[in-house]
């Protein structure tokens, strides 16, 4: 019988919470020394545990667990930028993502790096050279404050040659060539402040493929849209939703049409709507919208969720996982229909994964 385990990536470190039925949940932490940890995931091919750790005191370093967490290794060898990059510096990494045999990572200022041997050392990929838009994705005056970078790598589970990243508050770029070359893929995107370029200047939050990645979906700053053929055009489906604000997203395992996103007040709070925590589901890609709160805070909860801060399982029912900027986390295991709090209170919640271990 395989074992669920979650990974709570916070302010203060990262949690391991295991669970045989998906109700009951041990918890162990705060590992890696406490250091910020801004996402994890379980490597399933090599049974390890990665997490990109940034710390004001003693930089930036990926953590390595070969024992569910158990025991550590942290390395930051090769993750930084040579001075003909522009002057970029390292701020943070801010996404790990373990992929066909290699470990890639994106950083801030936008950069992708990868290791080819467990997160011992690591090479530069790309910085974007040639895109447009880069001098100002770069520039700390056109930045918000925790700015991320580069703060999404989509794998293709199929072609190792190709995957997504989500450059913050520019564009989603997708590389078919390992990352030698990159193509913009916003066509469709709404935007609402003057455009300095055709193809880039969108605000990607969250892209969530479903289980063929051709369908994806895709939480923006303005709006939910969809996308049928990869990411190369989009459709918005913000109707019948609270707000077109929110960060975090989601796509059911099993079924193509199911989607989760949690929307939030697009204000300075970007909290749950009049204070009532509720995730959002659409079972006919987007033509309509069911709020599932049912054992959710409905009055005074005016909690955020970021953007990797919801998970969903691979169970045949899947369950559903989110953890607030607050130090709530919260589970469904009846595919969002009905919620429990579970593990107690932790520090902001940056990040929450799921995996299934034998």
């Amino acid at each position: 019988m395989s074992k669920n385990v979650l990974l709570v990536g916070t302010r203060k470190g990262l949690f391991v919470l295991e669970s045989d039925d998906r109700r009951d949940w041990s918890v162990r932490g705060p590992l890696c020394e406490s250091w910020p940890i801004y996402h994890a995931l379980l490597d399933r091919e090599s049974g390890a545990i990665y997490a990109g750790a940034a710390s004001e005191w003693l930089g930036s370093a990926i953590w390595r667990s070969a024992d569910l967490g158990e025991t550590w290794e942290h390395s930051s060898e090769g993750l930084g930028y040579p001075e003909e990059n522009g002057g970029l510096r390292l701020s943070k990494v801010s996404h790990v993502m373990p992929a066909h045999g290699r470990l890639l990572v994106g950083a801030e200022s936008a950069g992708l790096f990868e290791s080819t041997d467990e997160g011992k050392t690591f090479s530069l990929v790309t910085t974007f050279e040639g895109q447009e838009g880069r001098e100002a994705w770069n520039d700390p005056s056109q930045q918000p404050p925790g700015h991320l970078g580069l703060s999404a790598i989509i794998p293709h589970p199929d072609d190792a040659d190709r995957f997504w990243v989500v450059v913050q508050g520019f564009s989603l770029f997708e590389t078919t060539d390992r990352g030698q070359t990159w193509s913009p893929r916003n066509k469709g995107l709404r935007r609402d402040w003057p455009a300095d370029y055709e193809e880039i200047g969108f605000c990607v939050h969250k892209v969530a493929p479903a289980s063929d990645f051709e369908r994806m979906f895709q939480q923006n700053h303005v709006g939910m849209h969809r996308s049928d053929d990869g990411g190369k055009t989009w459709t918005e489906i913000t109707e019948g939703l609270p707000t077109e604000f929110g960060f975090a997203a989601a796509t059911h395992p099993h079924d193509r049409d199911t989607f989760y996103v949690i929307p939030l007040d697009p204000g300075h709070g970007r909290t749950m709507p009049d204070g009532h925590a509720a995730v959002w589901r659409t079972r006919d890609a987007g033509s309509s919208w069911q709020r599932l709160d049912q054992g959710l805070p409905s009055e005074n909860a005016y909690v955020g969720v970021l953007r990797d801060g919801m998970a969903i399982d691979r169970h045949d029912e899947p369950g559903l996982y989110f953890g607030t900027s607050t130090g709530q986390l919260f589970a469904s295991v009846d595919e969002g229909d009905s919620w429990n709090q579970i593990g107690g209170l932790f520090p902001g919640i940056m990040s929450v994964t799921v995996a299934a271990v034998d």
